[in-house]
């Protein structure tokens, strides 16, 4: 065999598994949005059909839509802020523990969805959790926090904030990493206090990690699905928890995918979220970025 084609030789084991597990399905996938099939019996052609009940017919595309976009802004500003002065904090006051407590913060979002959605289920409990008793201790009445629209809402908000403001303290600091320490050292022999250095040095210069983290944030939370479908998982609750306060377009795919087993129409979901999610990164992507200089 030619050395030439050794090194083809080497990356068609790679080429071939993206073929058969990425690239196909995502064509066959398309392919079957345009048609009505559940899976078993005859496929059928109807076009446009799934695409027009998705936007004209269906209002729990909508809904979940709406939830998806109420979790994402509320849920991403937060994990971001904390994830941003958590990393300023480890950097600048726990230089010596930094490593250990970098660790502790990082752990949530290693963890396993399932173990958090029962950890969740446990702390939020209407008659035993430890929120409620944490509450009554107060004198504040228990709160059905997973029989409600907004409680169940504000409880999955939490899951993502603790779950994944760690990861946001991992990028901070790479950043962090970056920047040179002689810019502080210069700013505080003129007079710069701690906030004036965080504000006129920090902030600027981790912009290009703020453009990665809210932009992949996004796309993520237009993702979401382990959390709201963990904590909301029994046979009691319906898919989307209370009122479907918290399905989002994810479960929604689900719901008519796996449940109805309209496949052709979760296809049509799927694909919906698609369009969805690469519209707002490129305007998030341009608001965020903003124009390079010349």
């Amino acid at each position: 065999m030619p050395r030439k084609k050794i090194p083809y030789l080497m990356i068609l084991p790679y080429f071939l598994l993206y073929i058969a597990f990425g690239l196909f399905p995502i064509l066959f996938s398309l392919g079957v949005s345009f048609t009505s099939w559940d899976g078993i019996g005859d496929v059928i052609f109807i076009g446009l059909a799934n695409y027009k009940r998705v936007f004209t017919q269906d209002k729990f595309f909508y809904k979940s839509l709406w939830n998806t976009i109420i979790l994402l802004v509320i849920s991403t500003p937060i994990q971001i802020i904390l994830g941003l002065l958590m990393a300023t904090f480890l950097k600048d006051f726990f230089k010596r523990t930094r490593n250990g407590l970098q660790l502790i913060n990082f752990l949530p979002y290693i963890t396993t969805p399932v173990a958090v959605g029962i950890i969740f289920q446990l702390m939020f409990d209407w008659k035993s959790g430890i929120i409620n008793a944490l509450l009554n201790l107060f004198g504040v009445e228990s709160i059905y926090w997973l029989g409600n629209a907004w409680p169940s809402r504000i409880v999955v908000i939490l899951m993502i904030v603790w779950k994944n403001y760690g990861y946001m303290m991992i990028m901070f600091l790479s950043g962090l990493s970056s920047i040179p320490d002689e810019l502080y050292e210069a700013a505080r022999i003129d007079g710069a206090k701690w906030w004036g250095c965080f504000t006129k040095i920090t902030i600027p210069l981790l912009r290009p990690i703020f453009v990665f983290v809210i932009t992949t944030s996004v796309i993520n939370g237009f993702k979401l699905f382990d959390e709201p479908q963990l904590l909301f998982s029994s046979a009691s609750q319906p898919i989307g928890g209370p009122d479907r306060a918290v399905m989002t377009v994810v479960m929604r795919f689900y719901e008519a995918s796996f449940r109805s087993f309209e496949f052709g129409y979760g296809s049509a979901l799927a694909y919906c979220l698609f369009l969805v999610i690469a519209g707002a990164s490129l305007v998030l992507f341009r608001l965020v970025g903003g124009r390079k200089e010349k």
